[in-house]
């Protein structure tokens, strides 16, 4: 039988709405507690070096408040790795990050980057963190993963999520034959960026997947379907592909 499938849901998008008017609504710390009470088994947040959306403070209330895990999307950085050591979040997601992006536009070159890694991962480590690198389907950056001795990689899905057709098929193959790679070299699989409802099934189906995070589509169909429904429909068709 193939293992569960965790859904973690990203709420920096509720910051980012509240940050549009300088308000203190939406809170994102109530977005994280309404996931959790409609079946999310983690949230995640993403501290960005501009603080765009999530804040300082809104990690301290998260750390404080949740009964849920939290995953902690950071840069690799001393800033960013002062602040999840200070906090100890469940866990702690290396993610590549530009100033200038909209949002995350691909996986962390974890085999270039592994000897400003290596300290980073051992540091986490040591406080009882776990550690993830956000990298693409790559069997070159699942080698540097096995080597920097994380527990965990998330697979980008921003290009299976963009691609049609043809392309997209041969994208979700080698997110497939990626994951397979990883759980052969004892590493758990994760995945995210850029799936919604529409197209989560084919990702959901790959067995050795243990989680997907979900965000922008979640906090969007939330306009509409309010966020507790919208969190209930995406654990029914990732459980439906399962």
């Amino acid at each position: 039988m193939t293992a569960p499938l965790r859904l973690g849901v990203n709420i920096d998008h509720v910051a980012t709405v509240r940050n549009a008017r300088g308000v203190g609504y939406p809170d994102p710390v109530r977005a994280a507690l309404v996931a959790a009470a409609a079946g999310a088994d983690g949230i995640t947040a993403h501290l960005r070096e501009d603080r765009r959306h999530i804040t300082d403070g809104d990690i301290a209330r998260l750390i404080a408040e949740l009964t849920i895990p939290l995953n902690l999307e950071m840069a690799a950085t001393e800033e960013m790795l002062g602040i999840a050591l200070a906090h100890r979040p469940h866990a702690a997601c290396i993610v590549p990050e530009k100033r200038e992006e909209r949002t995350t536009e691909g996986g962390l070159d974890a085999a270039g980057m592994a000897d400003h890694l290596a300290p980073m991962v051992r540091a986490l480590t040591q406080a009882n963190i776990r550690v993830s690198l956000f990298v693409e389907p790559d069997p070159r950056q699942i080698d540097a993963a096995c080597r920097l001795g994380v527990p965990v990689i998330e697979l980008h899905t921003g290009a299976y999520a963009e691609l049609e057709g043809e392309a997209r098929t041969a994208e979700l193959r080698r997110l497939t034959d990626a994951a397979a790679l990883a759980i052969k070299n004892g590493i758990e699989v994760h995945a995210g960026h850029g799936l919604t409802l529409a197209n989560v099934a084919p990702i959901a189906a790959i067995p050795q997947l243990r989680e997907l995070n979900i965000g922008h589509a979640l906090i969007a169909d939330a306009i509409f379907m309010g966020l507790g429904d919208t969190v209930r429909a995406m654990r029914a068709a990732m459980d439906s592909a399962r």
